[in-house]
């Protein structure tokens, strides 16, 4: 796995939930999200750092019209859900809290590479944020940035014949300090279900 850029922390922290010490990091992180190959609804994820930190649990419901995959703390006090958007020209998503911090991604047209917008009302400011994710799955890597400044780095990893052998990922996502890790995980999976789909 290539060593991603160094990320600049974020003054404010940047993220829909609110900042605390369990999903914001003043140094950036690594996390490693990894897809349960013998899971009953074939999505769940693990999100831990890669120094084995757990940071939330992601479930998929075995049975659902629209996709949904639950995000709770390590507690299991539900975080977010996250679906597919109905309706959408190109695949969306909406992650609804039931705190209210909710965010929403939406695909844009683009050739060769995956392109998304992430909207959200920030928590530590109530700023209206937009991120940019832009990624490319033959080198299987994506970018997320903030006006321009990176935000998380992206990499998938196919490291050892189960994963390949079960059709299951890893990523491994650098996230800059300040930022919030659950929803850089809720992006992975986006991108993942958009990868799907072809």
């Amino acid at each position: 796995m290539a060593v991603p850029p160094a990320l600049a922390p974020f003054q404010v922290p940047i993220g829909p939930q609110p900042p605390n010490v369990a999903f914001y990091s003043p140094e950036p992180q690594t996390l490693q999200m990894k897809e349960k190959v013998f899971s009953l609804s074939g999505d769940d994820f693990s999100v831990t750092t890669v120094s084995g930190i757990q940071v939330c649990k992601v479930k998929g419901k075995a049975v659902s019209l629209h996709d949904t995959k639950k995000f709770t703390d390590m507690m299991n006090n539900e975080l977010f859900t996250l679906k597919n958007k109905t309706l959408a020209i190109h695949k969306s998503f909406v992650g609804t809290s039931p705190h209210g911090h909710d965010f929403e991604v939406k695909g844009k047209f683009s050739i060769g590479t995956s392109k998304s917008q992430v909207l959200f009302k920030n928590a530590a400011d109530g700023a209206a944020i937009e991120l940019d994710v832009k990624g490319d799955w033959f080198d299987r890597k994506a970018s997320i940035t903030l006006g321009g400044r990176p935000v998380a780095e992206i990499q998938r990893s196919f490291a050892n014949v189960r994963q390949i052998f079960g059709d299951k990922q890893t990523y491994f996502v650098t996230v800059a300090p300040n930022v919030d890790l659950t929803l850089i995980a809720a992006l992975c999976i986006c991108l993942d279900e958009k990868e799907n789909e072809k």
